[in-house]
């Protein structure tokens, strides 16, 4: 079916006068409104005011201009229903075969510092969303176009099929209106729903301010990939893309090389990626099974890398490397040296010999993943029946957050590795018990039900590495309930630790690492991680 008359109406006007020139020279009759018409026109296409067309004016500042029989039977018409045809002709309405719609900025609006509650109304658009939904409803006659990555393509089908657009491809278009659609009213859900209650009793020029959780909340992924199966062979698993993501989340990934990522693979690759973001010098993080095996930080990142294989290489086999910076020669050298196997590796860079030498390593996952800023507004955690949020952990002490509680002063060196550790210890799932020294890990405890118990396996750890413990420093996400904590860490070696305090027996705590001669910090901060 030849594509013989459009109505092109856009808010967002990158590459529409291309496009429409592209119409308008295979024969296509330009239908407009408003501001789109204008710059058609100034560039010298002929096109057709929407008023002139249907005989009506736009009306009431623009919210009634192609809310008219004469735009909508022309799309909602069946071009395969005779009594359909018969009825459009009698009313002197001819069909419109493409329609090019792109709605109000209500996003970008809602996110200006600002915006009153009456600039957000104003740009809800109505018009719009009743003609995509029509054209997408009608797609068997219709073409509806809501993308501009989708101009240069549907003008080189055009050109190939007389003029025409394939069914397959009209079915496509409709599917990605109808999400187009589904998302803008989510958005204005999200935002409406999350004011308090009587913002619409305030003044005109009064800024509400939206809630982080709104009343009802929807969401919008798109899959990126269908995965082989999910954590194990008999799930079935996907991944989607948050419709927001921000550069610097796993999320925004390429893949080099290597084999199809996993579910646990992305899952991990996010616990690393999320960790080695945290550091400014140069940086290593291991993960294995959703926790850090190694952490360091160092001159180069080859330092960084051999510290943090060196705290635990055992667990570090096949687990999943990142790094804050570009990785060249040496640090493949140096895997290879260690005959380290690694499923996933993660950097901002890669020098093109790096590249060159990861090559031979076919199996090997590497990641490009840029290190823009992706703080995420919320978490989202599936329950049976249900859906937990919460705004993300982005809490990193920082020197001024420390409180000395014990007679004994850290070193100004302990403060480092004290800061580093309780940055080690934010991504390890609790009760998490991180010993940390010269920059490094020396041993993790994770996830035991015991925080005595996550004591004695880090120290554990440690021993099987070859590290001392002696004069370490150590983390602690969560409070010690009791002193026997200390009493363990003191005994492995620890000479200072961190921890966020709170626990209605702090003075008891503190008083047995005053016995110990230990230095105790307070951030005033927990760090759960389930």
């Amino acid at each position: 079916m030849k594509i013989q008359q459009a109505l092109i109406s856009v808010s967002d006007k990158r590459g529409v006068l291309e496009f429409a020139s592209g119409l308008a020279a295979m024969g296509v009759q330009l239908l407009s409104t408003g501001g789109t018409a204008k710059l058609l026109r100034d560039a010298g296409l002929a096109v057709t005011e929407i008023g002139d067309y249907t005989g009506f004016p736009e009306m009431l500042d623009g919210r009634v201009k192609t809310l008219h029989p004469k735009v909508h039977g022309g799309i909602l018409a069946r071009r395969d229903v005779p009594e359909h045809l018969a009825t459009i002709a009698k009313h002197n309405i001819p069909t419109i075969d493409l329609v090019c719609v792109n709605l109000y900025p209500f996003a970008a609006t809602v996110a200006k510092a600002g915006v009153t509650l009456e600039d957000a109304i104003e740009n809800i658009d109505i018009g719009g969303p009743a003609m995509v939904r029509s054209s997408a409803k009608n797609y068997a006659g219709v073409a509806i176009v809501t993308d501009p990555a989708d101009y240069a393509p549907i003008l080189a089908e055009m050109e190939h099929h007389g003029g025409g657009l394939k069914l397959e491809t009209r079915f496509g278009l409709a599917k990605k209106a109808f999400t187009h659609t589904a998302r803008y009213d989510s958005m204005i859900a999200n935002w409406l729903t999350g004011l308090e209650t009587g913002a619409e009793l305030k003044p005109a020029d009064a800024a509400p301010t939206p809630s982080l959780f709104p009343d009802n909340l929807q969401l919008a992924f798109d899959r990126v990939e269908t995965l082989r199966y999910g954590e194990n062979a008999h799930q079935s698993a996907a991944f989607y893309r948050d419709t927001t993501a921000l550069p610097g989340s796993i999320a925004a990934y390429t893949q080099l090389q290597g084999k199809e990522l996993s579910y646990n693979n992305i899952a991990d690759a996010d616990a690393s990626w999320e960790c080695v973001k945290v550091f400014q010098a140069p940086a290593c993080v291991i993960i294995k099974h959703a926790n850090p095996c190694g952490v360091a930080i160092g001159a180069t990142l080859v330092e960084a890398y051999e510290k943090a294989f060196q705290t635990d290489s055992t667990s570090a086999f096949g687990g999943i490397l990142a790094f804050n910076g570009e990785v060249g020669i040496e640090i493949v050298d140096a895997m290879n040296t260690r005959k380290h196997f690694v499923e996933v590796l993660i950097a901002p860079l890669f020098t093109d010999e790096a590249k060159a030498a990861l090559a031979s390593k076919q199996n090997l996952r590497v990641l490009v993943v840029p290190m823009g800023s992706d703080l995420n507004t919320l978490e989202l955690k599936r329950v049976g029946g249900g859906l937990l949020v919460q705004t993300p952990d982005n809490f990193t002490a920082q020197l001024d957050h420390l409180k000395v509680v014990t007679r004994t002063q850290p070193t100004a060196q302990q403060i480092e590795d004290l800061i580093f550790a309780e940055r080690v210890a934010k991504f390890v799932k609790s009760n998490a018990i991180v010993f940390c020294g010269n920059g490094m890990t020396l041993g993790v405890g994770a996830g035991q039900m015991s925080r005595v118990d996550s004591t004695k396996i880090a120290s554990i750890k440690a021993q099987h590495a070859g590290l001392s413990l002696a004069g370490s420093v150590v983390a602690s996400d969560a409070f010690f309930p009791f002193r026997d904590g200390v009493d363990v860490l003191a005994e492995a070696g620890a000479a200072a630790v961190i921890q966020p305090g709170g626990s209605v027996r702090d003075d008891e705590v503190i008083a047995a690492a005053d016995e110990h001669g230990i230095a105790m910090v307070f951030t005033g901060a927990r760090h759960f991680r389930h």
